[in-house]
């Protein structure tokens, strides 16, 4: 470990290895730093599934990205377009229009360029078939916005990075944490006082790339800021992304900014472990409950499973598990729909019971009011207008009237046995409060809103762009996208 160089980067997922091959193509020197053991390496991008949410206009924009495509899949495949156009309009509905405009502008009209520049860092890219496309009239097509994966998942994408970096000399440092950011008199960033295997030292830098992650692990600050019950939660990822290095900006007069008392938080295993678990991965999220209905306890319906597809409502469905009693809900579903049931759900570490009968199942649920849950059913069942056919590739507004709450899609009667019922709780996978950036050069402003010298940021720590909910592949995109700025911007200025 050097006692200098140019550009330090906090962080070793994919928004700081983004950053830190960004800056050695300006031809800085460059050191990573990393607080996990290398076994553990890659922040939260290494418990994601890899998806990433770009935009192209149509099967050659993909093909630059997806050199590889087989002439089969192509003839197999209606890829469809998602344009910008269609990138700005999610962005503004799920986060209620709250999301900074220049952030977002800067996120879309990026996102294909800087997926490109990957590619030619070695990231492999693959179309999502197994979780984001349904054969229609013998040809696969992908819906939600969502087409494009990194090969190998979130391993497999940590793993290309860190390949990259170790050809391109940049170093990274493992269980070296961060613990303060040094200034000069003039209140330039000039180094990071770190701590490697219980020895503190200063590594001076001319420039620093804070990319370690939101404050999802820390407790303690997940009550203070997202409210009662989030020390609760299960933490889908790393359990090092406890807040450091937005509480070192802070500590030097950053902005915070964002939606400090949002995350990203999905229907998660209920009896997975407090931490991710990278054997399993993402393997604990239970995502296919827009064809099923989830109960609380009280054998009561309590959100509409079918509002939209899964990858606009997933990130803010946790929430409401967690206002749950006992912050737990049954996903249930029967055999009409069990075929389109995700991977995930045939986990050997499932939380599941079977049953012939409904009342049986509902015996079998943990805590359950079984006359209230039988009730329920029965209503809702009453309620489901079978005349209009299910179809999982569409909003197919098969629905149900009368409900308090109801389901506006795929509403399917619970009805044909073996049931089968799911027990969830809230995973939380980050936090959206950060701090304040500038979005063409990625760094760091200060309460005053004037840039801080020497200071960037990137990845999960960065406030502003997700507000309430999230559209699923978003946070790869971001990561990659503002890593890429900051560590060009950084590199330039450290020369």
């Amino acid at each position: 470990m050097a006692d200098a160089t140019d550009v330090l980067v906090i962080g070793a997922g994919n928004a700081a290895l983004c950053a830190a091959l960004a800056a050695r193509e300006q031809g800085a020197t460059v050191e990573v730093l990393e607080s996990a053991p290398q076994s553990e390496r890659g922040g939260n991008t290494a418990y994601t599934a890899g998806a990433f949410r770009v935009v192209y206009d149509g099967l050659e924009d993909l093909q630059q990205l997806m050199p590889d495509l087989s002439d089969e899949e192509i003839a197999t495949t209606d890829f469809g377009t998602y344009t910008s156009d269609k990138f700005f309009e999610d962005m503004w509905r799920v986060t209620e229009f709250r999301a900074d405009p220049d952030l977002v502008e800067t996120l879309v009209t990026q996102s294909h360029s800087t997926l490109d520049w990957m590619r030619t860092k070695g990231v492999r890219f693959v179309p999502i078939y197994g979780r984001q496309a349904f054969k229609v009239d013998g040809k696969f097509t992908f819906w939600g916005g969502l087409t494009v994966e990194s090969w190998g998942g979130g391993p497999g994408l940590v793993e290309a990075l860190s390949d990259a970096c170790e050809r391109e000399d940049i170093p990274i440092h493992y269980e070296t944490r961060a613990t303060d950011l040094v200034q000069d008199d003039d209140g330039r960033v000039t180094g990071v006082k770190v701590r490697h295997r219980g020895q503190a030292r200063v590594i001076e830098a001319k420039a620093v790339v804070i990319a370690s992650g939101g404050f999802e692990s820390n407790a303690a600050w997940r009550s203070q800021y997202l409210g009662p019950g989030w020390d609760l939660a299960k933490v889908r990822g790393t359990k090092y992304n406890t807040g450091e290095g937005i509480r070192m900006a802070l500590d030097i007069g950053a902005s915070p900014a964002g939606n400090w008392s949002g995350c990203h938080a999905v229907q998660w295993d209920m009896n997975a472990p407090e931490f991710g678990d990278l054997k399993v991965g993402d393997g604990f999220q239970k995502h296919s409950y827009p064809w099923g209905v989830l109960f609380n306890t009280k054998g009561e319906r309590f959100l509409d499973e079918g509002a939209d597809f899964r990858n606009y409502t997933y990130a803010k469905y946790g929430r409401k598990v967690l206002e749950q009693p006992g912050h737990v809900a049954w996903q249930v579903f029967d055999q009409q729909v069990a075929g389109q049931l995700r991977d995930e759900y045939r986990i050997r570490e499932v939380s599941t019971v079977k049953a012939d009968t409904l009342e049986e199942l509902a015996r079998k649920m943990e805590d359950m009011d079984v006359d209230s849950f039988l009730r329920n059913v029965e209503e809702y069942n009453a309620a489901v207008d079978t005349s209009v056919p299910f179809d999982p590739n569409v909003k197919d507004g098969r629905r149900t009237d009368g409900l308090a709450i109801d389901k506006t899609n795929w509403a399917n009667t619970l009805e044909r046995g073996p049931f089968e019922a799911f027990q969830v709780t809230c995973g939380i996978t980050f936090t959206f409060g950060g701090l304040r950036i500038v979005p063409d050069s990625a760094q760091v402003l200060d309460a005053q809103y004037e840039p801080i010298p020497g200071l960037y940021a990137c990845g999960e720590l960065v406030g502003g762009l997700f507000y309430h909910n999230y559209p699923g592949g978003t946070g790869l995109t971001s990561g990659s996208v503002f890593g890429r700025i900051a560590g060009t911007h950084a590199g330039k200025n450290a020369g």
